[in-house]
């Protein structure tokens, strides 16, 4: 006769958890520092597919220029998108500016306690905002981030991919039952450090798991099949071109992007679809009758969408045309220069070759 396995409590299996963060957690983050809601908020946005090590030094620097939210919201998207350059999903940084100034003009610039009203905040999702809480207040909430879904998919041997919303259901069921009565801040900080420093994505060291004993993959002996991967899915390629237009004074012509999108509200070469465009645009821009083109290494860029492959095309000038430099929105940059905004990861890749 088959028997069912029972599995511990909630209380138990928080209880092992904090007991393992009390002797080897993390507690020495500079978010952990003070740990305001609004510092616990410009970290939690970072670590958005970003690792720890990559956002020390970005959130060192962020909070030095910004730091509380009526800095940040004074801020111009262009001092915010420069101190973002290099971290990448720029839409990030785009709504945490855009948050602090709701937070400063519809909240009398005190940061939202209340879970309901932190969710309708741009860039907040259900678990960043429960994290926000917990970490900052010792609220008791659920979170569900990528280090969590793993810990509680390998613990419950739950199938299937965590982005399904039938699997996603099940892992916020487990987040809930956890929970513990007491210490909410120190036992979310403790599923967070567990999926990043032992519950890995590869080569889990299960051996030093506070749960080992009743962790359903370990059990089944195959911990690295969960959580369950995504079906394969083929990016799509797409080509451009891009103009690298440099004048006699070593410097480049940047136009700054559109506020939403790929690069969004950076500054990056003119874009075209293709050379026939780019030489229509040369023709109609600039005074000068003979330009020759040379063709650089194509750059490829691969998005969360799609991977683009961009050709760049080297224009040299003898001089800086006049009729290019009437308009906004553009700009003469030279390389180590002082700018007023991001440079797109195209710009920063053709400097660093």
């Amino acid at each position: 006769m088959a028997t069912t396995r029972i599995l511990p409590q909630a209380d138990n299996f928080a209880a092992q958890v904090l007991a393992w963060f009390d002797q080897y957690g993390r507690t020495d983050l500079p978010w952990q520092q003070q740990p305001t809601p609004y510092r616990v908020w410009v970290s939690e946005i970072m670590l958005q597919q970003t690792q720890v090590a990559t956002v020390i030094p970005y959130y060192q620097r962020f909070m030095q220029r910004f730091p509380d939210l009526d800095a940040l919201a004074a801020a111009a998207q262009d001092d915010v998108l420069k101190l973002w350059e290099g971290l990448g999903y720029y839409s990030r940084g785009r709504n945490l500016h855009k948050a602090a100034q709701i937070i400063r003009d519809s909240y009398a610039g005190v940061f939202p306690h209340d879970i309901t009203t932190l969710e309708t905040l741009p860039g907040i999702g259900r678990s960043t905002a429960a994290a926000i809480l917990s970490l900052s207040q010792d609220q008791p909430h659920a979170i569900l981030d990528g280090n969590v879904k793993r810990v509680l998919a390998r613990y419950h041997a739950v199938e299937g991919w965590p982005g399904e919303t039938r699997t996603l259901q099940r892992l916020w069921g487990y987040a809930e039952q956890h929970l513990p009565n007491t210490r909410n801040a120190a036992y979310t900080q403790a599923m967070m450090d567990m999926g990043a420093t032992l519950c890995t994505r590869s080569k889990p060291r299960c051996s030093e798991c506070p749960l080992q004993n009743d962790c359903q993959a370990l059990l089944q002996g195959n911990p690295q099949a969960y959580p369950g991967k995504r079906a394969a899915k083929v990016l799509p390629e797409k080509t451009a071109v891009a103009l690298v237009l440099c004048n006699a004074a070593g410097e480049v012509f940047l136009q700054k992007r559109p506020p939403t999108g790929i690069w969004g509200g950076l500054w990056s070469f003119p874009e075209f679809a293709d050379s026939v465009q780019l030489h229509t645009w040369l023709q109609e821009n600039v005074t000068q009758t003979a330009l020759a083109a040379q063709v650089l290494p194509t750059l490829t860029h691969t998005f969360s969408h799609y991977r683009l492959h961009l050709q760049p095309l080297l224009v040299d000038l003898d001089t800086t045309p006049s009729r290019i430099m009437e308009g906004s929105g553009w700009l003469w940059y030279k390389a180590g220069s002082e700018l007023a905004g991001g440079l797109s990861a195209a710009v920063r890749s053709h400097f660093q070759h």
